[in-house]
C-alpha cells in the first residue's frame, strides 16, 4: 500500500458522500434490528441483505486474516469483545449486553465505513456512562479534523477524553484513511502527542475509530483467528465514523440524513 494520503477530487468526494450515505443508512437499520432474543448471525444475516438491497458489496466478507478469510458481512463484538467479532448462531443477544456493529461496504466504487455502540434492554449505568465516553472521544477527535492540523492532534485529543474518564487506551489498531480501498494512508491512533504526522489538508477522507476498555488495555485475538477480547474481561468499547475534512468544519459523512 502507497504511503501516500489520497486527496480527493470533488468527483471522488461525491462518490465517498454515496457509499457512506449507503453505509450508514444499512447501520442504522441492523442497530434498529437489534433486541433481546436474536442471535448475532441473524443481526449479520439482516445486514446481508440490506447491504444486497442498495447494490453495495461487504467490505468484510471475504477480507483476508491471518488464519482464514472473515466469513460474516458485518463485525459484531459484545461486552468483553473489542472488534472483529464473528456473528454466530449461538451468541444470543440478552438484556444487559454491549455490543458494536462494525459495518463497512463498496458502493460504485468507494468505501464507507462506521461502527455504533448498542445497548441492548437494561444496561447497567456503568456500561453506559463507558459507551458514552467513547462515542464522546469520537466527536471530539473528529473535531480536531480541521485543515493545518495534524493526525497527532486527533490522536491526542483522543487519549486524553479517555485517560481523564479512566479507560484503558487500545494501541494495536488504529483508525485509517479511507477512499476506494476500506483501508488507506495514513493509520490515526487512539493515543499520540499534538502537532506530530501527517499535516491535515481538505479533502482528505479519514475513518476515525476510538477503541478504549473499561479495564486493562491488555487484549488477544481468539482461536477463531479474528475476534479481539481483552484479557481481564472487562467491557470493550468501539465506535467509528467516516469523516472529510474541508476548508472550515469537518463533515461527518456516515450520519444518517433523516
Amino acid at each position: 500500500m502507497s504511503k501516500t494520503i489520497h486527496i480527493k477530487t470533488p468527483e471522488e468526494i461525491d462518490g465517498m458522500r454515496a457509499a457512506c450515505q449507503v453505509a450508514a443508512e444499512v447501520l442504522d437499520r441492523m442497530v434498529n434490528f437489534v433486541k433481546v432474543g436474536i442471535s448475532t448471525q441473524d443481526l449479520d444475516d439482516f445486514g446481508r441483505d440490506q447491504i444486497k438491497e442498495f447494490g453495495a458489496t461487504s467490505s468484510a466478507y471475504g477480507y483476508p486474516g491471518s488464519k482464514c478469510k472473515y466469513p460474516a458481512y458485518s463485525c459484531i463484538s459484545v461486552n468483553d469483545e473489542l472488534v472483529h467479532g464473528i456473528p454466530s448462531k449461538k451468541r444470543i443477544l440478552q438484556d444487559g449486553d454491549v455490543l458494536s456493529i462494525d459495518l463497512a461496504l463498496y458502493f460504485k466504487g468507494f468505501c464507507g465505513d462506521n461502527t455504533r455502540i448498542v445497548r441492548v434492554g437494561r444496561i447497567d449505568p456503568i456500561a453506559d456512562q463507558f459507551s458514552k465516553v467513547a462515542e464522546d472521544a469520537l466527536l471530539i477527535g473528529i473535531s480536531k479534523a480541521l485543515p493545518g492540523n495534524r493526525i497527532g492532534d486527533i490522536s491526542h485529543a483522543i487519549e486524553t477524553y479517555a485517560i481523564d474518564h479512566d479507560c484503558g487506551v487500545i494501541r494495536e489498531f488504529v483508525g485509517h484513511g479511507i477512499g476506494r480501498e476500506m483501508h488507506e494512508p495514513p493509520s490515526i491512533p487512539n493515543y499520540g502527542r499534538p502537532h506530530t504526522g501527517p499535516l491535515l489538508k481538505a479533502g482528505m477522507t479519514l475513518a476515525i475509530e476510538p477503541m478504549f476498555t473499561l479495564g486493562s488495555p491488555d487484549i488477544y485475538v481468539d482461536q477463531d483467528g479474528w475476534t479481539v477480547k481483552t484479557h481481564d474481561g472487562s467491557l470493550a468499547a468501539h465506535c467509528e465514523h467516516t469523516i472529510l475534512i474541508t476548508n472550515s468544519s469537518p463533515e461527518i459523512l456516515t450520519l444518517v440524513k433523516k
